[in-house]
């Protein structure tokens, strides 16, 4: 699967216990089983629960996980609780938190709950592309939009000019150019110790499609999900 031993992976869910756009949506049940649980199914398939750690500020988040089967070693400090606390940070607390415990993983596998229809064959990808010289695996999805032909800027006299230059007629001409679809991240810990993602250099892509790609931030968007897992032939969970 990769040359890097599934042992050097600490598996996150991050999980915060807030959510403004669809509220409860991390224990909101999506076709039957709760929207965590995708992301807990998947990473049992790659590594035992000692190496998944669902992080999260919620009481009922934690209860909900534990009585799924999965141990939740702690709950996330108030700092790390809020709307501003970013990844990096919640990154960090897990990686501390376990090496405090005397366990120490070179790299750590990102899986956001909001994001259910990845697929197995699809982390089995990413994950051979990982190598512990680079700083990320990301998963991205090729956008509808593109800088070379649909998305402008205001000048500095208030008028509209592509955003990156380019003469095409035809979207298809266009340079392709990749968004992150938050589905997956494969990140070596020294990178993420060192600097933000934002900030991290050697990144190598994973592509998905569209539909592997949903992610779950608003109530059309899971409309939209539901729709899909209603479509048997559009959907595949693991």
């Amino acid at each position: 699967m990769t040359d890097v031993p599934l042992s050097d992976f600490l598996f996150v869910i991050p999980a915060r216990g807030g959510s403004k756009g669809i509220p409860g949506k991390n224990i909101k049940e999506l076709g039957g089983k709760r929207l965590i649980c995708y992301a807990i199914d998947l990473a049992r398939k790659f590594a035992p629960d000692s190496q998944i750690c669902v992080s999260t500020d919620s009481l009922e988040i934690k209860t909900v996980v534990e009585e799924y089967g999965l141990d939740v070693p702690f709950l996330r400090p108030d700092e790390l609780s809020t709307d501003k606390a970013g990844t990096r940070e919640v990154l960090l607390h897990a990686i501390e938190f376990y090496a405090n415990g005397g366990k120490y993983f070179k790299a750590i596998v990102l899986l956001q709950p909001t994001s259910p229809f990845r697929k197995l064959d699809q982390l089995k990808e990413a994950l051979k592309l990982y190598k512990h010289e680079i700083d990320m695996v990301v998963s991205v999805v090729e956008p509808d939009a593109n800088p070379y032909y649909n998305l402008f800027e205001e000048n500095e006299s208030g008028f509209l000019q592509q955003s990156k230059p380019g003469q095409f007629t035809r979207r298809q001409d266009s340079p392709k150019v990749y968004q992150y679809n938050g589905a997956i991240y494969l990140i070596n810990t020294g990178s993420i110790k060192k600097a933000p993602m934002n900030q991290f250099e050697k990144i190598i892509k994973f592509e998905m499609d569209k539909v592997s790609s949903v992610d779950l931030d608003t109530p059309l968007d899971w409309d939209w999900a539901e729709f899909l897992l209603s479509k048997s032939d559009q959907v595949v969970t693991l």
